[in-house]
């Protein structure tokens, strides 16, 4: 018999979509009108999501982590209730906002009865995370679930390959972890821009960004539609979700989660690894998870994860600390991009915020990162991206504008050279040195007789972004070329009326004045603008504690002074 003739992917989509949506249950469908209106609508984030649930559900979703992991102990909540309210706000918030690339609830409610059970009989619960939904970002595998990571081609197959046997059955250790934590996996968020869901908006402007490469789940979280979520990050792609939907994430220096059987392009790309990062609402929530996922020991598993556990020594107590006060190096702009006024307000809040509160603030002038910028591309993309190029090829899908400079003309790009790669991770090392010696040398300074504790600066020059104007990565790429950890903590929101660039702004460079030209006031009204703690190497344990120091300073300023300077 004669072959068929392959499907146009546009079919494939639409059976994907149509099988997807069967899965949202007939009472959790939104109707046309509601649809039509939030896509008229500049914000769907708080109110009008909201408005759209049951008193139950909104009770349940409004929760922060450690607060329904309380009330499951006490017997005042169930798991069922719990992943019920986030399954049906995760329904709405993909209708409102195509965000479920994987949709499983109906398996994520057979494990919470699970869980319910083991309450009833042994009157603990399960682990540290127990009954939490979580959502992921579309490279983690789990079982019942397919993962496309956006790429047609990949659609009912194992990272693009048929007939493996892996197909829905393979899961990636975290995933694993998770499960065995007591977390509860109920679906799969997209990549910013793919050809199955299409263009994912930011939820607090639909004129805007929702950031890359995690914007997806990025989106879910703005939403609230699970009670925390994992992403992927090698270049900002966790962090920068979390500034343009204002949250709280957790980049960790690589090796700390386990990476292992995580779907990824440039799999082959360890010298500067992709790392999983968390986001969530709350420093409490991560916290939380990335000290549950080293409770299970995810070295013994995964020979590339250290055999590092949560260290409580290494957390800032200032009681076991009596009469230290960390202190903090401020970099307001690198000396290449000045960030938007909203920023630029953001950073000046958590300045004043941290000397309210006694805490002494340096100027933070490292390496530049223009160093780290003729570091990071060649290193991420030195290999000329032949697999993202393959998994397109395989369903004949256009290559979204995302990432089509990678591919000039739409072809493939000659890899770099070895000899030339092996230098520029000559230079990543000594640049890794040299701002290491900086930072130790900030000792000098601070008068504690230590270095800073961690350092303020922007995530990006932006909240949010249009677009196509995304055009300074800097900020946090630089700190995957460093292999520093990170955590990304919102601040405040454009406000048109304020976030004026002065009349007093000089360009520090071409490259300043040309992303200054993007500004735009009304455009970026409403916008989260967050800022970034970054801090030494596989410090982890220290850095939250030092974000959660200024995320209780931000507070305690803000409800002083307010929000505008």
């Amino acid at each position: 018999m004669p072959a068929h003739p392959p499907r146009h992917w546009k079919e494939v989509v639409a059976d994907k979509l149509s099988a997807d949506n069967a899965k949202i249950p007939e009472q959790w469908r939104l109707s046309a009108d509601v649809i039509a209106a939030a896509k008229n609508r500049r914000q769907i984030a708080g109110d009008f999501i909201e408005d759209l649930l049951d008193s139950e559900t909104l009770h349940i979703t409004s929760a922060d982590g450690p607060d329904l992991l309380a009330a499951m102990a006490n017997g005042s909540l169930t798991a069922v209730q719990v992943v019920t309210a986030y399954s049906k706000r995760a329904a709405y918030a993909h209708q409102l906002s195509n965000l479920l690339l994987e949709i499983g609830f109906d398996n994520a409610l057979v494990r919470a009865k699970e869980l319910d059970d083991y309450f009833k009989t042994n009157n603990k619960l399960i682990g540290p995370l127990h009954g939490l939904p979580v959502t992921l970002k579309d490279q983690f595998h789990i079982k019942g679930l397919g993962t496309s990571m956006g790429f047609v081609g990949w659609i009912d197959t194992f990272e693009g390959k048929k007939g493996t046997g892996n197909e829905k059955i393979f899961e990636s250790q975290v995933v694993q972890e998770l499960w065995s934590l007591g977390a509860i996996p109920i679906g799969k968020a997209p990549e910013t821009n793919n050809n199955i869901l299409g263009y994912t908006w930011n939820p607090y402007n639909q004129r805007l960004s929702s950031g890359g490469s995690s914007g997806g789940e990025g989106v879910m979280q703005a939403l609230r539609g699970s009670a925390f979520g994992l992403g992927t990050d090698v270049g900002g792609s966790v962090s920068m979700p979390a500034s343009f939907q204002g949250l709280f994430s957790l980049k960790p220096s690589s090796g700390r989660i386990s990476f292992r059987g995580v779907a990824n392009t440039g799999p082959g790309q360890q010298v500067m690894p992709t790392t999983v990062g968390i986001m969530g609402r709350s420093v409490a929530v991560l916290k939380l998870v990335f000290k549950s996922l080293l409770s299970t020991e995810p070295w013994l598993r995964d020979p590339n994860t250290l055999p590092t556990p949560w260290r409580m020594e290494k957390e800032y107590d200032a009681e076991r600390e009596p009469g230290y006060k960390p202190a903090f190096g401020f970099m307001p702009h690198d000396g290449v991009v000045t960030p938007h006024p909203p920023i630029s307000r953001a950073l000046g809040i958590v300045k004043k915020a941290l000397e309210n509160s006694g805490y002494q603030l340096f100027d933070w002038v490292p390496p530049s990162n223009n160093e780290s910028a003729e570091i990071h591309g060649p290193i991420a993309r030195g290999d000329g991206c032949p697999d993202a190029y393959e998994a397109i090829q395989l369903s004949g899908e256009p290559i979204v504008p995302e990432i089509a400079n990678m591919f000039p003309g739409g072809k493939l790009r000659q890899p770099m050279p070895l000899p030339e790669y092996e230098q520029v991770v000559v230079h990543m090392h000594d640049y890794r040195n040299r701002y290491n010696d900086y930072w130790m040398a900030s000792a000098q300074r601070t008068g504690t007789g230590r270095p800073v504790e961690a350092v303020i600066s922007p995530v990006t020059p932006y909240a949010a972004i249009l677009p196509g104007k995304f055009k300074y990565s800097q900020y946090t790429s630089s700190l995957n070329v460093l292999d520093l950890p990170s955590v990304v903590i919102p601040v405040t929101f454009a406000n048109k009326a304020v976030d004026k660039v002065g009349p007093d702004y000089t360009p520090l460079t071409e490259k300043d004045r040309l992303n200054m030209d993007l500004y735009d006031a009304e455009a970026h009204d409403g916008a989260p603008a967050a800022v970034q703690l970054f801090g030494r190497r596989w410090e982890e344990e220290r850095l939250l504690s030092m974000a959660q120091l200024i995320a209780e300073a931000v507070e305690r300023y803000t409800r002083t002074y307010g929000e505008e300077l």
